[in-house]
């Protein structure tokens, strides 16, 4: 009786191919360059920071010496402050001191991170200015009645259009005029007609989303299978059964999915939105820190805001992965 041999090259773990196009990778690999996409851009932005012959065009002043218009921890350009140090050894004065630093608007990352702490806890230098928090709160109100409003109003039509072609031949042409317009050029036309508060704040993120929605959302529906829309019609599926137990069933996962990517789409609104009429929101937060010259603030708010709507993505894919479960396992097959 033989002995069988396993060549152990058979059994050596499969070689990941990082670029074969259209093949999973592991789910090591995947999670490796998923942290990593994170990791590059902080990488770029710490060397820019802490290295000092990359790129630091400033001066910090660590002691003015001689010179009375440095000020200890200004900054001042390089020039400058060679030209001064120069002056000063010729005349026999004390030269200033200083350190290789980048412009205000460039905080460290060490600074940021430091500010995701001091902004929610620093007191508003005005009474009637808001906390970080509040001001949060708000644009994630002014978020959600603009994307809902949208969304009541351009997913019935987008599927609509998508399953009917006299309904798609009377409303896409427009629409698809329309989202070629930028939202923010009727800033005025909506102050005017709802104020100056919330309304055209709101009225901007609809604008901005609606007319993209109605499209994306008839193009979803266009992909439904046709035999399945024909195969209910022969057992005699009338309209609204056809929407309610065809249509609508058939494409509610990818459905899910556009709305997803575009709530991100919402998000890129904001910052205009809510410059309409009176400031408020993060934006007004993030206005008067530029104004303070806080700009460690500026970028946390900013980078707040990916953070919340990146959570907000990750939150609605996790709850899909409980509303659909068959969806990961028609993915698994």
């Amino acid at each position: 009786m033989g002995i069988l041999k396993v060549d152990d090259a058979s059994i050596a773990p499969e070689k990941v191919q990082w670029f074969a196009a259209r093949r999973p990778l592991p789910q090591k690999a995947s999670r490796m360059l998923t942290v990593f996409s994170f990791l590059m851009p902080l990488l770029i932005w710490s060397i820019v920071s802490y290295v000092p012959f990359v790129w630091h065009p400033k001066v910090a002043v660590v002691d003015p010496g001689s010179v009375s218009w440095f000020q200890e921890g200004s900054l001042i350009d390089k020039a400058d402050f060679a030209e001064e140090v120069e002056l000063a050894m010729t005349e026999g004065r004390l030269p200033p001191t200083g350190e290789p630093a980048n412009p205000v608007y460039l905080p460290a990352p060490h600074e940021v991170a430091k500010a995701f702490y001091t902004s929610f806890t620093t007191e508003p230098k005005r009474k009637s200015e808001s906390w970080l928090h509040e001001s949060l709160w708000h644009s994630v109100q002014v978020i959600f009645w603009g994307f809902v409003l949208s969304s009541i109003i351009g997913i019935p039509l987008g599927i609509l259009c998508g399953t009917y072609v006299a309904i798609s031949r009377l409303h896409e042409p427009f629409i698809e005029f329309f989202r070629y317009l930028p939202a923010p050029a009727f800033g005025a036309l909506a102050v005017a007609i709802l104020g100056i508060h919330d309304g055209p704040k709101i009225a901007i993120i609809f604008i901005g989303t609606f007319f993209q929605q109605v499209l994306v959302v008839a193009n979803t529906t266009r992909k439904l299978d046709v035999a399945l829309i024909e195969a209910a019609l022969t057992l005699g599926a009338r309209k609204f059964h056809l929407l309610f137990r065809v249509v609508i069933p058939g494409i509610i996962t990818d459905l899910y999915r556009d709305l997803r990517i575009l709530l991100g789409w919402a998000w890129t609104y904001l910052i205009v939105a809510e410059l309409i009429g009176t400031s408020s929101g993060i934006t007004w937060f993030i206005t008067q820190q530029a104004r303070y010259k806080n700009f460690d603030n500026v970028f946390a708010a900013i980078i707040m805001i990916g953070i919340i709507g990146l959570i907000s993505d990750l939150l609605l894919g996790w709850l899909g992965k409980h509303i659909f479960p068959w969806e990961k396992v028609s993915r698994n097959v």
